[in-house]
């Protein structure tokens, strides 16, 4: 029997769409991360300074013929497919819809995800979160569904700590277990937006373990990292310049509660962060539970010379990825804001002076090609184990 749809069908039902749905799943910088205590659930409550940046994922969904849920991936490793948090995130999406959907009653169909990953994997950078919130974003879209922002809040939290915060999309204060999101004015001024330069040795790392480190280290949390966090936050809900934030980059780049667990979970990365900092010649952090590194500048265009310095040198080695710093977008919330979200997203373009580096040694010609080899063999710069899980 045809089963193809009238023309009025095809128009009434968003699940015969021509093209499929297509999310950009962005990469996140902590800024700050502080750990304030243990909750009765066993998971860690949080206070962090979050950004969205623009390296990115691509995610693609469309309707399936198929009784289950497909993903094909390109472009890295993301372990197998029934881990997969797109997929849980189709899942979730789908129980919390139920018959609640254009094509009801019935539950929405499955979907076929094709996913392109360009951000790191158990980097630090949430790409897998980050992956989950488009897709349950972009389901919603295919089956032509509706949540409440309640809904979308309880279904990201589910899939994981880092998931709210990629609904809100924009620079945001993060804490409890990651559920409790507050978008943040961000960097104000009208000029060109700071720029951030990622670093990622070829080594990854579960942030399981590194909490498991971190709940083993005899020192407690840190009231200092949680100072440093909340004044980043209190200053960001102001508005803060592009200068200030640059200003500030020698106490974010320590702002991190897990800079000493992820030590313990890699040996060498201090020595390969020290070493950064060096040759950079500027403030080097973490992001979350790591391996990456970050460093911020003034402009776009100095974090790429940087960068091509070190491919010109050596062009077997790919420049790290340089993305445009903290600023706000909304790309997965167009419809359902968060509820646990509050203040909006404002541009954050900034002009930046950035004639500061944090009292470090700036960069001198002949640093270039021990530069090109430090973030080619980070195990060799700085001891990193590429096998630390």
């Amino acid at each position: 029997m045809d089963r193809t749809p009238s023309s009025a069908s095809t128009v009434s039902d968003p699940t015969h769409r021509l093209t499929p749905v297509v999310r950009i799943a962005p990469a996140k910088v902590n800024l700050t991360l502080a750990v304030v205590g243990r909750r009765p659930d066993g998971f860690h409550a949080i206070h962090s300074v979050m950004a969205p940046l623009a390296l990115a994922d691509r995610l693609s969904l469309a309707p399936a013929s198929g009784r289950r849920d497909t993903i094909h991936v390109s472009g890295a490793d993301t372990g197998p497919e029934e881990h997969n948090l797109v997929l849980r995130a189709i899942a979730e999406a789908r129980g919390a819809v139920g018959a609640g959907w254009a094509g009801g009653p019935g539950a929405p169909p499955t979907l076929a995800a094709r996913l392109e990953k360009a951000i790191p994997v158990a980097a630090g950078l949430a790409g897998g979160s980050s992956n989950a919130a488009a897709a349950i974003d972009g389901a919603l879209e295919a089956w032509g569904a509706e949540l409440s922002p309640q809904e979308r809040l309880a279904v990201a939290a589910r899939l994981g700590s880092d998931v709210p915060f990629f609904l809100a999309g924009g620079i945001a204060l993060v804490e409890g277990r990651g559920e409790r999101v507050r978008l943040l004015t961000g960097v104000r001024g009208g000029g060109e937006a700071p720029a951030i330069l990622l670093v990622t040795p070829p080594v990854q790392v579960a942030t399981t373990a590194v909490f498991a480190a971190f709940d083993a280290q005899a020192s407690p949390a840190s009231a200092q990292t949680r100072m440093a966090s909340e004044h980043l936050a209190g200053e960001l809900e102001r508005g803060l310049s592009a200068r200030q934030l640059l200003d500030r980059a020698g106490v974010l780049a320590s702002a991190n509660e897990l800079l000493a667990a992820t030590a313990a979970v890699v040996p060498g990365i201090v020595a390969f962060r020290r070493a950064l900092t060096r040759l950079l010649g500027r403030p080097v952090g973490q992001s979350g539970s790591g391996p990456t590194c970050w460093a911020l500048y003034g402009r776009l265009e100095e974090a790429q010379e940087t960068s091509m310095d070190s491919a010109r040198d050596d062009p077997s080695w790919p420049p790290p990825p340089c993305q445009q710093a903290p600023r706000p977008r909304n790309t997965l919330s167009r419809r359902n804001p968060s509820p646990s979200i509050g203040g909006h997203a404002h541009d954050s373009r900034g002009h930046l002076d950035n004639r500061r580096t944090g009292g470090h040694r700036a960069l001198q010609p002949g640093d270039r090609r021990r530069r090109a080899r430090l973030l080619r063999r980070p195990d060799r710069a700085g001891s990193v184990d590429r096998g630390a899980g």
